[in-house]
């Protein structure tokens, strides 16, 4: 360093200041929105009070919006005369909780007037909507900027699709920085909420093109999901872990054990050393807190997959549209 000039050593210097300041952090609201953690407990704790699976349906629309872009906010935006937005990709049009979000959000506005993302809220009150319904406590930094641009050609080529091999998703999830390990461990959030009978008929009815299903599965569990799927059903939808849906638990890992894996990418896990085995670990009966510590890890380095800070990106005034 003593051979730099005073000049360089300046700018390297506001470079690495800058670089900190746009770190998420635990307290990046302290002192423009104090308020933030409880108003956002509060107003998300109100829906799930009333509707509980909405709480699943919160998870998996943080899940779609970090793997698109980043975790800026985009799947909230809505389709303009010009561009068809993530929300609007076939397999995001069932996504639900937006209300919720809104809601959210018009409540920080009155408080803390365009000073908290879209993406800062929706990472908040999808954790607090798994701990409203007994599930796992994760820390959520905070920072995030809401990105300006929202693509379903860009969802379509980052959603796992449900008939993805394990080759797949691996190679997806590394992609976004996560490792085999975080891919089973988020596997496990499957453990709650419900699936559209139209994600996996195929399977069960013409998987090969020649009217059989897929030999992979329990055939008690296909003749069941026959008994509530008809063929081309597009309204009809069943539990994505029967028997326990409504509770954030192990159960989902006992089930895929048991050849029960609702989609491809459930079953296709038994495909891997790895998650093989930290399936057969955790299908134990009981509460798993190993299971809900590893979740935590995993939740937390998704939420800051491509995330914009500092002067990227804006805040969002109303999370549907930009600024």
């Amino acid at each position: 360093m003593s051979d730099l000039k005073p000049s360089m050593v300046f700018f390297l210097l506001f470079i690495l200041l800058s670089v900190d300041a746009h770190k998420l952090s635990l307290d990046f609201y302290s002192k423009t929105c104090p308020s933030l953690a409880k108003i956002v407990r509060d107003t998300t704790a109100r829906y799930i009070s009333i509707a509980p699976s909405l709480a699943p349906a919160l998870l998996r629309l943080h899940f779609h919006d970090c793997f698109v872009l980043g975790c800026d906010g985009s799947i909230l935006l809505n389709s303009t005369r010009n561009n068809l937005a993530e929300k609007d990709m076939i397999p995001n049009q069932h996504l639900r909780g937006f209300q919720v979000i809104d809601a959210v959000k018009l409540a920080v506005e009155k408080k803390c007037p365009r000073k908290v993302s879209c993406a800062d809220i929706l990472a908040l009150a999808a954790r607090d909507a798994i701990l409203q319904i007994k599930g796992p406590f994760w820390n959520v930094p905070l920072g995030r900027r809401d990105g300006r641009k929202s693509s379903a050609k860009q969802a379509s080529a980052n959603i796992p699709l449900p008939s993805f091999n394990i080759t797949q998703l691996v190679t997806l999830f590394a992609s976004k920085g996560l490792s085999t390990k975080d891919l089973v461990v988020l596997s496990g959030s499957h453990t709650i909420g419900i699936c559209h009978c139209s994600w996996f008929t195929t399977r069960i009815y013409n998987f090969t093109g020649r009217g059989d299903a897929d030999t992979t599965m329990n055939p008690n569990y296909v003749a069941a999901l026959k008994r509530a799927c008809q063929l081309n059903d597009k309204k009809t939808y069943v539990e994505m872990d029967p028997g326990s849906f409504r509770d954030f638990d192990n159960s989902y890992f006992r089930n895929v054990k048991k050849r029960k894996g609702l989609l491809q990418t459930d079953s296709a896990l038994m495909n891997n050393a790895y998650t093989k085995r930290y399936i057969q670990s955790h299908s134990f009966y009981g509460f798993d807190n190993t299971f809900f510590d590893d979740f935590a890890v995993s939740m937390e380095k998704m939420g800051r997959i491509g995330v914009l800070t500092g002067t990227s990106g804006e805040v969002r005034k109303v999370c549907s549209f930009v600024n």
